[in-house]
């Protein structure tokens, strides 16, 4: 097995599709640390429809994040499949908390 790091671009774009259900909590985590840390404050998580555990999974991520401001599911062509992450950033108020 190999637990060798996995690089990926920090674009505000992540999809979870490449990485083991086990690691997906964790994955979200340090993503959204990054994103943060580079300015990004909205963030798509494409986890897939499916039955809806990656989605679950990702969303029990979200509450727990000490960052994020507010997440809901994505309304466009990928619908249930993502989810939009609002993330506090520099100077943001909480009336723009809600996405």
């Amino acid at each position: 097995m190999d637990n060798s790091p996995v690089y990926i671009p920090i674009n505000g774009v992540i999809d979870l599709h490449t990485f083991a259900p086990k690691d997906v909590s964790e994955v979200v985590d340090e993503y959204l640390n990054v994103c943060s840390q580079k300015g990004i404050v909205e963030v798509k998580i494409i986890h897939g429809k499916g039955r809806g555990v990656l989605r679950r999974t990702v969303e029990c991520a979200l509450k727990r994040h000490p960052l994020v401001l507010s997440f809901k599911q994505d309304s466009g062509p990928s619908s249930w499949g993502a989810t939009i992450v609002l993330l506090k950033g520099p100077g943001r108020s909480k009336d723009e908390s809600k996405i």
